[in-house]
C-alpha cells in the first residue's frame, strides 16, 4: 500500500495514521509509540509530540521501517540518544525512528579490533574497552549519547574525535541496502562526517584500539570525569556543548565557551532557557524553556560574539523541525519567535 504525504499531514486524517501505525507495527511488533511526547525523552526536556515513535530490535526490523516510512512518504527522522539533538516546540508530524540499546552489542577480537552496535551507550563502551586494556577512545568517557551518533558527529573531547580509531562502518543506505564504508569513505573532520548529510544510517562501527594498562586508563578516564563535573552544569536539562570549536578561532579567542563568557552572555536567560552561569557553552532548561527559546539564546550568543571577535561560532546541536529535517540550530529562522530577554 502507498501513501500520499498529504494524506498524512492532514489534521483530520485518523484512518490514514492509524493505517501508518498498523504497518509500522507489523514491521516492528510490540515496538511502535503512537502521539509520543518528545520531550520526554530529550536531554533538553524540550519537544512537541511525534505522530509516531518507533524503536527497531534489529537490523531486519529497521529495514522493514524504512520501507514503510520510504512507500508512505511521511516525514521521518532517525535519532540516536538525542544528546546533540533539540526537538521543536511542534514536535514531528510523521515518524521518529530510534535506533535504541537492542543495537548495542559489542564485541572484541584478539588484534585490539572492536565491533560495536550503533545503540551502544558511549560511556560504558568506553568503559568495557578500558577494561580490555585498549587505548583509543578514553576521551569519549563522558560523552552522552549512543555510539552511532557519536561515530556521525566525530565526537570526542581534548580536541579528539572517535573517527580517529574507525576501520569501517556499516551503514543502511537511503535505498535499503547494507554497505560498508571505510575510514576514508567517511570523511571525518573535527566533529563533522559525510555521515551527517549522506542519509545513511550507522548501524555497526568496527574500530582499532591500541593495547595499554587498563589501570593507567581507568585513572584517565576518572581524570575526565573528575574535570567534567567541575565544569558543566548538571542541575538542569542540556544538551552539553552548544557551539562546535573552531580551529582558527580557539587559536586566537579560544574554545566558545570562553568567548561567550568574555561577550558578558553568561547566565542571559530568554523565557526558561538560559546561557549556564556554570560554563557558557551550555544552554539549560530551567523548567519550561521552549525550542524557540534555546534558537534565540543561540542566535544572541553568535552575534555578540561576532561582534566581539569576528568569528561566527556554528552549532553542534541539531534542530529537528516539524518535517523531520534536521540542520545546525544556528541555521533554523528564529526571528518570528523571539520574544525578548528576562
Amino acid at each position: 500500500m502507498v501513501f500520499s504525504r498529504a494524506g498524512f499531514l492532514r489534521e483530520d486524517c485518523s484512518p490514514s495514521l492509524t493505517a501508518l501505525g498498523q504497518f509500522l507495527e507489523r514491521a516492528a511488533p510490540g515496538r511502535v509509540s503512537a502521539a509520543f511526547e518528545l520531550a520526554r525523552m530529550s536531554r533538553w526536556r524540550i519537544g512537541g509530540p511525534a505522530d509516531f515513535l518507533v524503536e527497531p530490535a534489529t537490523v531486519a526490523e529497521l529495514q522493514g521501517v524504512m520501507a514503510v516510512i520510504g512507500d508512505a512518504g511521511v516525514p521521518h527522522v532517525v535519532i540516536g540518544d538525542t544528546s546533540n539533538l533539540l526537538f521543536d516546540d511542534s514536535g514531528v508530524r510523521g515518524v521518529v525512528v530510534r535506533i535504541a540499546r537492542a543495537l548495542s552489542h559489542i564485541m572484541f577480537t584478539a588484534d585490539g579490533q572492536v565491533r560495536a552496535g550503533a545503540g551502544a551507550w558511549v560511556p560504558g563502551f568506553v568503559r568495557t574497552v578500558i577494561q580490555h586494556g585498549l587505548s583509543g577512545c578514553v576521551h569519549a568517557i563522558g560523552i552522552p549519547g549512543t555510539l552511532g551518533g557519536l561515530v556521525v558527529m566525530n565526537g570526542g573531547s581534548q580536541r579528539r574525535g572517535i573517527g580517529e580509531n574507525v576501520l569501517t562502518v556499516l551503514v543502511l543506505m537511503e535505498n535499503g541496502h547494507l554497505a560498508t564504508l571505510s575510514q576514508a569513505d567517511c570523511e571525518f573532520g573535527y566533529r563533522r562526517s559525510v555521515l551527517q548529510r549522506s542519509g545513511a544510517i550507522v548501524l555497526e562501527v568496527t574500530f582499532q584500539f591500541t593495547p595499554a594498562d587498563a589501570r593507567a586508563l581507568r585513572r584517565e578516564a576518572i581524570g575526565i570525569m573528575q574535570d567534567r563535573r567541575r565544569k558543566f552544569p548538571k542541575q538542569f536539562p542540556n544538551c552539553g556543548s552548544v557551539f562546535v570549536s573552531d580551529p582558527a578561532m580557539y587559536a586566537t579567542v579560544g574554545p566558545p565557551g570562553r568567548a561567550i563568557e568574555d561577550a558578558g552572555l553568561k547566565g542571559l536567560k530568554i523565557g526558561d532557557a538560559q546561557i549556564s552561569p556554570l560554563h557558557g557553552n551550555f544552554i539549560v532548561n530551567l523548567g519550561h524553556a521552549r525550542s524557540a527559546d534555546v534558537l534565540a539564546l543561540i542566535h544572541e550568543a553568535r552575534e555578540r560574539v561576532h561582534q566581539r571577535t569576528g568569528f561566527y561560532m556554528d552549532c553542534e546541536v541539531r534542530h529537528v523541525s516539524p518535517d523531520g529535517s534536521v540542520v545546525p540550530a544556528h541555521l533554523r529562522d528564529w526571528s518570528t519567535q523571539r520574544e525578548g530577554f528576562a
